[in-house]
């Protein structure tokens, strides 16, 4: 563990969402004046989200809509590292996507073709899908059993917080899949270090002036740890202290909320 006192020397924070910032439709209270102080201060930071339920578009709406302004140039998102993804490794691929109409609209807009036709599918991309029918599961059972075709997924995440609990995501639909076709895909998002190193070049922040800011240990403070830049792990969401205790990933710092960021900054 690192003392809290490295929050200092941060530059680029990355910031969680859910769970981070907000629960649900419930912005924290101190989330405002964080946002602030850190603009104030000098340093910089960018939401980074797992969740693929939304586009850039939306979440711009839905922090509005919380009060908080925002542009498409403070988020990085793993639907935007899925775009990445594809556009260097399979650009022509017809994609099944087994996500929301934001999703299929967002890589729509990144030139991908996107198809229904579930026998012309070269890749699968998995997302949290808040819109999920048997049928789309169908569809990937049966492309994935027909034949070899490449299979990704935007995220890892077992479940997303919500303001009466969790909900499942996109970790533990592709477990679903799994069990049917004894397949599983490729993961892009956290806890892949290429969101994190998206933002420092987008930022050009190093890696030691970069903090990567989540309630999640297997996907936020993994992240982090494959990055190289500093962990911080916040117990206002998914992680418990149980959690914290079995896992053999740990962060570099914990707090108890991103609250404790603002303190320490108000003090600098």
């Amino acid at each position: 563990m690192k003392s809290k006192e490295a929050i200092k020397d941060i530059k680029l924070f990355l910031f969680d969402m859910d769970g981070t910032l907000y629960i649900g439709d419930r912005l924290f209270d101190f989330t405002k004046e964080l946002l602030d102080t850190i603009k104030t201060s000098g340093k910089k930071y960018l939401f980074m989200t797992n969740n693929s339920s939304k586009s850039v578009a939306d979440y711009v709406k839905k922090l509005e809509k919380l009060g908080i302004e925002a542009d498409k140039n403070d988020f990085i998102t793993s639907s935007q590292a899925t775009a990445l993804y594809l556009k260097a490794n399979c650009p022509d691929d017809k994609l099944y996507v087994c996500g929301t109409r934001s999703l299929k609209n967002e890589l729509i807009e990144n030139g991908f073709n996107v198809t229904e036709n579930i026998d012309d599918v070269d890749c699968i991309v998995m997302g949290f899908d808040t819109e999920l029918t048997f049928k789309k599961l169908e569809d990937v059972c049966k492309i994935l059993l027909s034949r070899e075709v490449r299979y990704i997924a935007t995220n890892p995440d077992l479940v997303c917080p919500t303001e009466y609990g969790s909900v499942p995501d996109c970790g533990s639909v592709c477990e679903m899949i799994y069990n049917a076709t004894k397949k599983r895909p490729y993961v892009i998002g956290k806890p892949q270090a290429a969101m994190p190193l998206i933002a420092m070049d987008m930022t050009g922040c190093e890696k030691h002036e970069t903090a990567v800011i989540g309630d999640r240990i297997y996907t936020d403070v993994k992240s982090g740890i494959n990055a190289g830049a500093l962990s911080i792990l916040v117990m206002s969401g998914e992680t418990t202290k149980e959690i914290l205790d079995k896992s053999d990933d740990k962060p570099d710092i914990v707090i108890n909320s991103a609250k404790e960021i603002l303190e320490i900054l108000k003090k600098v």
